[in-house]
């Protein structure tokens, strides 16, 4: 079984690539993906559980060594369930809340204000302004929140659809790439962060060069090989001409819902709750506002613009989708698939430039997040291992805080995952909003997301080499 989840993994994931041409929604394949997985996992579970892959377990197994297959059906079928769900349920409701307030603002004609603003018509000046955008946003926010915002702006600037996937594919590498660099900006570089691997300023300034070069590069492919032509903008729906929206009230609810999105890190710095409590919190505050500005209107237009209503709009198969990898990538790093990848990587590779480079493209076939955990498990100066490996201290000098190995790995992990659309949260969001098609991402992006990849990598070798 434990090989049998490894091809099941490989054939959803060749599902999901085919989407369009199989017709069969991604969201199905992907909430089969995850059950499936691991009821596999539950069928091998003497044979999985055996191999010493899961620490939790085999904690378990030393205090109890009577354990057997009722304890093993309780400790998966429980604990790591509910403990990867519980992880899973943080993306996701993070994501629900992002989504609605981004929803919330478009349906006021918030971002107006700011499409309003960006006259240019040529497709070469949009991309830049929008990657750019997008670059330092996603240091703030972070690379899911900023792409669901500049998505939104997206489908209110450019009306044909290859431009608008092909800048949508832009802002994926722009997010990805200004989350790298910043200690709240991804998953991954938090990670790192809260557990001491990195420090805020040094970060910004080992990664931040390399995460620019990942995303000028591919622009200026773009912006030399890609023909001079000029964008259209879509025309105002009946719906958008019929229920015009004062400027004042625009304005605001922009400033609020923006606000609301910037808080979030602010929140978790004051309260050390997780990052989706903050996101719900700001959501409530501008559910709340709302209700108040629409009180006692019973003008359709205004029943319109209720967060009830609203809510409706959100694409709830995109929810599912995350939920249904996430989870099937959790069974996983459970089993202990993830684990013996890693350890293969550190025994047969060595070299920690190298192995990081494989962990970011790696992070755009499975999620990211398991493998740094992985990499942050198996380079712990604390372990009996990495303390042997002391008698050589020029290597263990790379995996102290601020080493060479976390710095890379802040960059690969955040960057990497670009090169497939379903690689990063930023592509899956994306995804789900302009249903991009895998295989024209492929062919169209994935090329720019490796040159860029391997270019800011290149920076960050030599940056590492001169300093």
């Amino acid at each position: 079984m434990f090989v049998a989840m490894i091809v099941l993994f490989i054939l959803g994931y060749i599902a999901i690539a085919l989407e369009h041409p199989i017709k069969i929604n991604k969201a199905a394949t992907a909430l089969l993906l995850g059950s499936l997985t691991w009821v596999l996992y539950i069928l091998g579970l003497p044979e999985i559980l055996g191999r010493g892959l899961n620490e939790g377990w085999n904690a378990l197994i030393s205090s109890n060594p009577a354990a057997g297959r009722h304890e093993m059906i309780e400790y998966v079928g429980h604990h790591e369930v509910f403990h990867y769900l519980s992880e899973t349920a943080t993306i996701i409701f993070f994501l629900l809340g992002a989504m609605t307030i981004v929803e919330i603002i478009d349906q006021h004609q918030g971002f107006k204000i700011i499409t309003d603003k960006i006259k240019t018509t040529r497709f070469t000046s949009l991309i830049w302004i929008i990657s750019v955008l997008t670059f330092f946003m996603s240091a703030v926010l972070d690379n899911l929140t900023t792409t669901i915002v500049m998505v939104a702006l997206l489908r209110k600037l450019v009306s044909e659809k290859e431009q608008k996937w092909l800048i949508a594919g832009l802002i994926i590498l722009a997010a990805n790439a200004g989350g790298a660099w910043s200690p709240i900006g991804d998953v991954t570089t938090i990670m790192l962060w809260i557990g001491g691997q990195v420090s805020t300023l040094s970060i910004i300034l080992k990664v931040f060069l390399p995460s620019l070069v990942s995303m000028m590069v591919p622009l200026l492919i773009i912006t030399v090989f890609y023909p001079r032509v000029e964008i259209h903008r879509p025309k105002a729906g009946l719906e958008e001409e019929q229920h015009q929206v004062s400027r004042r009230m625009q304005t605001g609810i922009l400033i609020l819902g923006i606000g609301a999105l910037l808080f979030v890190p602010v929140f978790k710095t004051l309260t050390h709750l997780p990052p989706y409590m903050g996101m719900l919190f700001g959501l409530g505050v501008l559910w709340v506002v709302t209700e108040i500005i629409h009180r006692g209107k019973h003008h359709a237009n205004h029943r319109r613009l209720t967060v009830a209503n609203i809510i409706s709009r959100i694409d709830v198969p995109t929810v599912l989708f995350f939920l249904g990898i996430l989870m099937a990538v959790a069974s996983l790093s459970s089993a202990g698939h993830l684990t013996i990848l890693s350890q293969w990587l550190d025994k047969e590779v060595g070299d920690i430039y190298i192995i990081n480079l494989i962990i970011g493209v790696l992070s755009s076939i499975v999620d990211n997040v398991p493998l740094v955990a992985g990499a942050m498990g198996m380079y712990d100066i604390t372990t009996p291992e990495m303390i042997q490996a002391a008698a050589n201290p020029a290597y263990l000098q790379n995996f102290v805080q601020d080493g060479l190995f976390w710095e890379f790995l802040a960059y690969c992990a955040g960057t990497g995952g670009s090169i497939l659309i379903i690689g990063s949260a930023a592509g899956v969001a994306a995804m789900g909003i302009e249903k991009i098609d895998f295989i024209w991402y492929l062919k169209k992006i994935s090329w720019l997301a490796i040159i860029g990849y391997l270019s800011g990598a290149a920076v960050y070798w030599l940056q590492a080499q001169l300093l």
